[in-house]
């Protein structure tokens, strides 16, 4: 009947939600990122840099600027927030009102503005990597018979994953 007696499942729920948010952060915005980026390499694409130059605003724009718009379409009267409330038929709210759907409301927003802002990053990292791989590796795939899968699994997926796993191991340690 202590006060201390509700500390062991408080911090319980802390640590679990820790994981989660450092899993869903993490990997949400490094598949994303490669998924985005794949696209915008592809060949017949047309407008590249301009398709560049969008998902870079968060980097261009400071950062800070870039969540204050978004802040201000998240609250009630927001673009976001009016259209979930006319959706929804309740408020955003974010956990203010204490309920479990709020909480969960707030978790999501929370993840969804964090790709927002983490996934140019790694665009901007795996085009790198894309426009450095050599294209005689995947002639060479090719007239071997590998399909499209077998070349991004065999020689794509390598390439990112070495350049890009140590910068992978501190996000997820950063986002803990």
């Amino acid at each position: 009947n202590s006060t201390f007696a509700v500390l062991p499942q408080a911090l319980a729920k802390t640590v679990s939600w820790t994981l989660i948010w450092a899993l869903v952060a993490t990997f949400s915005n490094y598949i994303l990122g490669i998924i985005v980026a794949l696209m915008i390499n592809k060949d017949g694409i047309k407008l590249k840099g301009l398709w560049r130059t969008v998902f870079m605003m968060t980097i261009a724009v400071p950062q800070f600027i870039s969540l204050l718009s978004i802040g201000t379409l998240l609250k009630d009267n927001g673009a976001i927030g009016v259209w979930f409330t006319e959706t929804f038929g309740q408020r955003m709210g974010f956990g203010t009102d204490g309920s479990p759907q709020g909480v969960l409301i707030a978790k999501i927003v929370i993840i969804v503005v964090n790709i927002w802002v983490g996934i140019p990053y790694t665009i901007l990292s795996t085009t790198g990597i894309l426009l450095n791989i050599p294209k005689d590796l995947y002639e060479s795939s090719r007239v071997d018979g590998a399909g499209r899968v077998t070349q991004f699994m065999k020689i794509t997926m390598p390439y990112i994953l070495f350049v890009t796993g140590p910068s992978l191991i501190t996000n997820f340690i950063g986002n803990i």
